[in-house]
């Protein structure tokens, strides 16, 4: 299996266009050790031809033109893009979409709750009925006894969604009303080899029937947003703590005392353990930084655009 990070930020990208923190500003002024970084998104393929992308950032033009396999020139129109999974309705998840009308009809893979958002809050699906038909849907089942599925474009790969405890975009209609499939980790396995993935870019509580998928994975792909659960707020970029929005900082929480992501991470032998989806205000974008320098001595790897994992 192979697996090609095209985005590792989280929403905004890094540095964030309108943003002056200590990172962006330093970034910018040539000051600080870090890279540029694109909103989050990753694909997946067997034979590096036929690639599944798990979802469609603003950035995807940018990342599918610096991924040269996305474009095989098999014909005179073409792209590497098999299918296309969505993990939640997120607006930096799901905008490069439009982008990509040009090359509708798309298959499309998302559970209901998804598609009840981008079909009504933001109908981007309806808009583009009128590009060859825009996308053929294809239902995520999720809370279902056996809800593995197969995209047929890449039939080694075995897919099983994850309900994660998440809310609905702020645009959602049922924003303050969570339902199972708002957002989803999914555990992506090489039916040739039985190696596993799992991808959950959004992971704001390790859930006890989240820790057996976890244990045995061989890689996770996981949340790596925030560093401290009131980073926004003493970034002074925000007001909103890191659970509130669905994300589990890396470190402990220091007035809760709850343990954060890399102390869950500890207690994990077996998988190769990768943060995606990185805040432009999260410390460890900083490769002098000593969080990053701590993140990195419990043996977690921090995810950049280009990097390929091969199972």
């Amino acid at each position: 299996m192979k697996i090609q990070i095209l985005g590792s930020a989280a929403g905004g990208g890094f540095p964030q266009w309108n943003c002056n923190c200590r990172n962006c500003a330093g970034f910018r002024a040539g000051t600080l050790n870090a890279k540029a970084r694109t909103q989050s998104s990753i694909a997946v393929s067997v034979n590096g031809e036929d690639w599944i992308l798990f979802n469609t950032s603003p950035d995807i033009r940018q990342q599918l033109a610096d991924f040269a396999p996305m474009q095989p020139n098999r014909e005179i129109r073409d792209t590497g893009i098999a299918a296309i999974v969505f993990m939640d309705s997120q607006i930096d998840h799901t905008t490069g979409l439009l982008m990509l009308r040009e090359g509708c009809p798309h298959e499309v893979w998302c559970t209901d709750m998804v598609y009840q958002d981008l079909t009504s809050g933001f109908p981007v699906f309806k808009m583009l009925e009128h590009w060859n038909g825009g996308i053929k849907r294809n239902r995520i089942p999720v809370g279902e006894a056996d809800n593995s599925f197969v995209i047929p474009q890449v039939p080694e790969l075995k897919l099983t969604p994850v309900a994660l405890l998440s809310s609905a975009p702020p645009y959602s209609p049922h924003r303050n009303d969570p339902h199972p499939g708002d957002n989803i980790g999914i555990l992506i396995e090489d039916t040739r080899s039985g190696k596993t993935l799992f991808y959950a870019p959004g992971l704001g509580q390790i859930e006890p029937h989240l820790e057996p998928i976890m244990t045995d994975a061989d890689c996770l792909l996981v949340d790596g947003t925030i560093w401290r659960d009131d980073e926004l707020i003493t970034s002074g970029v925000g007001d909103k703590l890191g659970v509130t929005m669905g994300h589990l900082a890396q470190s402990r929480n220091e007035e809760t005392g709850e343990a954060g992501m890399i102390e869950f991470l500890d207690t994990l032998d077996k998988p190769r353990k990768v943060l995606i989806h990185i805040n432009n205000t999260n410390p460890i974008l900083d490769e002098d930084s000593p969080e990053r320098a701590e993140v990195e001595a419990h043996g977690i790897e921090i995810s950049w655009d280009g990097m390929s994992i091969e199972l």
